[in-house]
């Protein structure tokens, strides 16, 4: 049987920083990330996980426009982008791997409703804006906005995932020969209570639930795809530099943005950990990526890495 790789998709890869939120904008990553991902699983069982921070920010913002009802809360919003997204990328998928299976699942993740991020919220959700934008909105809606390179987003709370309750149905699935897209926007996210589960306000971080799900599938890779080539030090200045071959213990010595790299590296020094061997690069590049022609790979070792630069 084939191995299985975990590859993660972020939302702004699907819809880049400064582009649009139109439907014609994300369709044209999408038909880039199935390219990717097909020849991919032409050698691995292929588990995808997506980002939704700016198509749940949109839906939030659609949702502000029906005055006379109450928003709906951020774990149904997730819920809809999960679907939406899953929906546009099994069609790609199909489209361009016709003989093959692709499913969606609607994930639910299990989070402590105590979780610290619910009052420090670091998760970007929602499209760009300036500084006087991003201040009317803010105080329009009672947001929080923080920097996210040259622009200002919205952020929300992002619990740490803890279960994936769904993960039966996705290793039956992939036993199967499917291509499963799940956890999506990092899944739903959801607590226990007195009369069952109950849904959460917040979005989690997609990266955090690819590197559960990689690890409770046993994955032997997990590929984090997004708009970035690579992990750089120094990031946005003249002196910014890549890093293609590194290990858990070196990235502990750096810090990155909470809201965007910081949760990436993250995910793969933990899977890294774990003892698999993760990689974080461009959308446009999966492939390489993944045969390490390309991006950053983390394991224990440097060595076990084997990236031409």
């Amino acid at each position: 049987m084939k191995p299985i790789a975990v590859v993660a998709l972020g939302g702004n890869a699907l819809l880049r920083r400064g582009d649009a939120p139109s439907f014609q904008n994300q369709l044209a990553n999408i038909k880039i990330a199935a390219v990717a991902i097909a020849e991919i699983a032409k050698e691995y069982r292929v588990a995808i996980v997506h980002g939704n921070g700016p198509q749940v920010g949109l839906i939030s913002l659609q949702n502000l426009s029906y005055k006379d009802v109450a928003p709906y809360p951020l774990d149904v919003l997730g819920a809809e982008s999960e679907g939406m997204i899953g929906y546009m990328l099994a069609q790609e998928l199909q489209n361009v791997m016709p003989h093959s299976e692709v499913s969606t699942i609607l994930t639910r993740i299990e989070v402590d409703s105590q979780d610290p991020s619910m009052l420090d919220p670091t998760k970007f959700v929602g499209p760009v804006y300036n500084e006087d934008e991003a201040g009317l909105l803010a105080e329009a809606n009672n947001w929080i906005m923080k920097r996210d390179g040259d622009y200002v987003r919205r952020v929300v709370p992002s619990p740490k995932p803890m279960s994936i309750l769904d993960r039966s149905s996705i290793n039956t699935l992939l036993g199967s020969g499917h291509i499963v897209i799940c956890c999506g926007g990092g899944g739903i996210p959801v607590c226990k209570s007195d009369h069952g589960y109950i849904g959460v306000e917040g979005v989690i971080d997609k990266d955090l639930s690819a590197t559960l799900l990689a690890k409770q599938l046993k994955a032997d890779k997990l590929l984090i795809l997004t708009d970035a080539d690579a992990v750089y030090l120094d990031w946005g200045t003249e002196n910014q530099r890549a890093l293609h071959r590194t290990t858990p213990e070196e990235l502990s010595q750096y810090s990155f943005a909470a809201g965007s790299m910081g949760p990436k590296v993250e995910a793969v020094t933990d899977f890294a950990l774990s003892g698999g061997k993760a990689y974080i690069g461009a959308l446009e590049h999966g492939l390489d990526v993944l045969a390490e022609r390309s991006g950053t790979c983390v394991s224990l070792m440097k060595a076990a890495c084997h990236l031409k630069v």
